[in-house]
């Protein structure tokens, strides 16, 4: 049925003519009388009848009138649930990022999201298990991703990119390298060196690609890893040199350092992805903010080290 036409029932029972129901809904008589009437086909069995000049509810009219108050309150009801929703940070919010930004940003944002009541985060690392990390905005409301820049894909998709921070890139080397005596290092460096590489078509292996065009040869790649720590260990003893994100490597008394990367670029940046729907949710854009300011902390703090 109609809810509608189910509101015009419940006007004739409160006002009892459908004179006064026309002009309390600023309809013509005959309009009401017709919605009514098509009503009563739906309901199957009559819902008025004459009375007098005028007409009145049958009992199975008075029951379905109080019916349609109900669905009239349920509806309002829902619409007041709705507004105070959307106006305020509640609900769950599901949310996926890369490791190495996990470590970087989750901690924070944690945090943040435990003193504000009514909202749930949930989180987990899906990032590495898919070629465009822009694929899990059909599963997540958020999506933290990271790449050389903002990559037109996204736009094509029609999502929401919000970027959080640029990280660089740093050349990784055991502790005891030789070209550890260098400041920063530049890609004639590092001919003829050893690599521990990650799987083709991620961030960091478009450093190398830019590393072999400088130099004119291909990198010799030993090892493929996605997870950091896993290249880290191998780096330290000795297997390579890698490239690593600034921010989280571990190159204090592990058995390796970090040296900057001058002549190609070597940062990624990191975005936020959403769908348009999502991030108008209170909830949603909350997340992000406190995203944000995570992230300008973690800058902050690696900018005064």
């Amino acid at each position: 049925m109609d809810i509608g036409r189910l509101e015009l029932l419940r006007e004739l029972a409160d006002r009892g003519s459908i004179t006064a129901v026309a002009q309390a809904t600023r309809r013509t008589p005959s309009a009401v009388s017709q919605q009514l009437k098509i009503l009563e086909r739906e309901a199957g069995v009559p819902l008025t009848e004459r009375a007098g000049r005028g007409i009145a509810l049958t009992s199975a009219g008075r029951a379905l009138a109080r019916t349609a108050a109900d669905v009239a309150t349920a509806i309002e009801r829902a619409e007041a649930l709705w507004a105070d929703f959307r106006s305020q940070p509640r609900g769950e919010v599901t949310l996926t990022i890369f490791p190495t930004g996990g470590q970087m940003l989750l901690p924070g944002l944690l945090t943040a999201v435990d003193g504000m009541p009514g909202l749930t985060l949930h989180c987990n690392d899906l990032d590495h298990l898919v070629a465009d990390a822009a694929e899990l905005t059909a599963d997540f409301d958020i999506v933290v991703a990271d790449s050389p820049g903002l990559l037109p894909s996204w736009a094509e998709r029609g999502l929401i990119a919000v970027p959080l921070m640029r990280e660089p890139l740093d050349i990784a080397l055991p502790q005891n390298h030789p070209l550890g005596t260098k400041a920063e290092l530049t890609p004639a460096d590092l001919i003829n060196e050893t690599w521990i590489g990650v799987p083709k078509e991620l961030p960091f292996d478009r450093i190398l690609r830019g590393i072999e065009a400088s130099n004119g040869s291909p990198a010799r790649i030993a090892q493929r890893f996605v997870d950091n720590g896993i290249v880290e260990s191998l780096v330290a003893a000795g297997h390579g040199i890698a490239v690593l994100p600034r921010f989280t490597t571990q190159d204090r008394e592990n058995g390796l350092i970090t040296r900057p990367l001058v002549g190609v670029r070597s940062s990624r940046l990191i975005t936020v992805l959403m769908r348009p729907d999502r991030a108008e949710r209170p909830s949603v854009r909350v997340v992000v903010d406190a995203l944000r300011a995570g992230a300008a902390e973690v800058e902050n703090a690696h900018s005064v080290t």
